[in-house]
């Protein structure tokens, strides 16, 4: 049996962040599959991506958590609409001060920023959709 390799990236600066712009690009997420879990600082986006990383043809599920997140800011996304989904065109960053503006970026001007004090972000493959 063919063993499947599952990504993992972790970053934890911009060039980090970079990379896990590149293998999200195009990627499809639910409304539903966004979470904010303020009491452990944690944001988690689940998503359906192409494997850009490899040259073969493979759509995976995936999650990227980011980690560190005081708060988060929604633009032109309908919360209320659970199941529609939405397509990731990139993450991007400014810093502040002290601090980090995450942005990830989606089709129809839709735009989720996160508030960090530091960058820690791991893209995971969950499994591979046949």
């Amino acid at each position: 049996m063919e063993k499947k390799y599952l990504a993992k990236i972790i970053a934890l600066d911009k060039d980090g962040l970079q990379m896990i712009s590149a293998c999200c690009s195009g990627a499809e997420i639910k409304i539903d599959n966004i979470k904010f879990l303020k009491k452990n600082k944690v944001f988690l986006l689940s998503l359906k991506r192409n494997k850009v990383e490899s040259n073969e043809k493979r759509t995976v599920n995936s999650i990227c958590k980011f980690d560190f997140v005081d708060r988060v800011k929604s633009k032109n996304i309908n919360q209320n609409e659970l199941k529609q989904t939405i397509n990731l065109i990139g993450i991007d960053y400014l810093k502040n001060e002290k601090n980090y503006e995450i942005n990830l970026i989606f089709n129809n001007n839709g735009c989720i920023t996160l508030y960090t004090e530091i960058i820690e972000v791991r893209l995971e493959d969950q499994n591979e959709i046949e």
